[in-house]
């Protein structure tokens, strides 16, 4: 979806990296995570300052291979080593399928999937906070609340194209990515807000054991997009005449969203969650919220697997079992291009 907005930038997020540059596997040895380009970290700083959904002032910024090496991160530094049990870790369904598949991938001795945060007994666990939830887009709380319990608050979805931004969060631990912030899936490119200095310490080493750092390139790339993006918003350097990539982005989800609900209506097959809204600090406005996927329900008695219903009808979803939840919801994805959104927009619409 955000292809045809950096289509229209022309030179703003191009970069030219000379042969001899980028070879070192240092950035700054003075910094918690070495390997961090200095300018990768001043731009995610200014960008959050710019939208105010997070606090900066007092965390360290941690770079990762996608915000995906950055939870691994997170959950090896957050369990601890000596421990009888691997530490549980949960969140509250539906949550995000990679959740659990991440977390027992390597089956590792540290830590282990729990499953449903609302299900969980123990006071030591790592609880998993996404907000806007992925896949139904609910704005999330930890549920659980221990002494000996941590949290981590996945915020890839906190931008203005898909959320009021109510508050500038200042959780203990805060991951990102330039995937959902800007489209740049393919940088290979997260970020983590970590309060404590021990707890960075040793999500940077298991980034270090298992990737000796991460690409510069990437990291100059999306240094070079994230500065783009400030820069359309920087009144003081004439931001008001630039391409502003949130205002296109809410534009482009309000009207995705409304075709959506226009077509389950038409087809009176399928449910979604009700329209929510709240004041939004950076746009200075009531502005809805318009999730990066739309959580779909298939009201047909004589269907049971919505997934695999409409894929007899050539739509791709994922099914609501791989979240935790009801076969009857799937999850779709609100991003693809104009193209291929509007065809399953007009499938969906046919099916009764």
């Amino acid at each position: 979806m955000f292809e045809a907005f950096w289509r229209e930038t022309g030179d703003a997020a191009e970069l030219v990296i000379p042969g001899w540059q980028t070879m070192s596997y240092f950035s700054d040895v003075g910094n918690v995570c070495w390997f961090m380009e200095p300018l990768f970290d001043q731009q995610v700083r200014r960008l959050h300052r710019t939208v105010g959904n997070a606090a900066v002032d007092g965390y360290h910024v941690l770079v990762g291979t996608g915000s995906t090496q950055l939870f691994m991160a997170a959950l090896y530094a957050l369990s601890p080593a000596d421990a009888d049990q691997p530490t549980s870790v949960v969140s509250t369904a539906p949550y995000y399928s990679s959740y659990p598949a991440v977390t027992d991938f390597l089956r590792s001795g540290l830590f282990r999937w729990a499953g449903d945060a609302n299900s969980f007994v123990g006071d030591s666990y790592i609880e998993l906070v996404c907000s806007p939830n992925n896949p139904d887009g609910a704005i999330r709380d930890a549920v659980l609340s221990s002494g000996a319990g941590k949290a981590v608050h996945d915020l890839a979805y906190y931008w203005p194209q898909y959320t009021p931004i109510t508050r500038r969060a200042d959780h203990d631990i805060m991951l990102f990515t330039v995937s959902k912030s800007t489209g740049h899936a393919g940088t290979r490119i997260g970020w983590a807000l970590v309060k404590d200095r021990e707890v960075a310490r040793r999500m940077t080493k298991f980034v270090e054991l298992n990737t000796i750092g991460v690409s510069k390139d990437s990291q100059l790339r999306a240094a070079k997009v994230l500065g783009a993006v400030s820069d359309g918003y920087d009144v003081g350097g004439g931001g008001a005449s630039r391409h502003r990539l949130f205002d296109f982005g809410r534009r482009k989800m309000v009207e995705r969203w409304r075709m959506l609900r226009e077509a389950a209506a038409a087809s009176g097959a399928f449910s979604l969650p009700a329209e929510t809204s709240g004041q939004c600090n950076f746009a200075n406005e009531t502005a809805a919220n318009n999730p990066a996927f739309a959580w779909l329900r298939c009201d047909r008695e004589d269907v049971e697997d919505c997934a695999g219903f409409l894929r007899g009808h050539k739509i791709l979803t994922r099914s609501g079992n791989q979240f935790g939840a009801d076969p009857r919801y799937v999850r779709v994805s609100m991003l693809d291009r104009d193209d291929a959104y509007d065809i399953f927009i007009s499938r969906l619409a046919s099916l009764k």
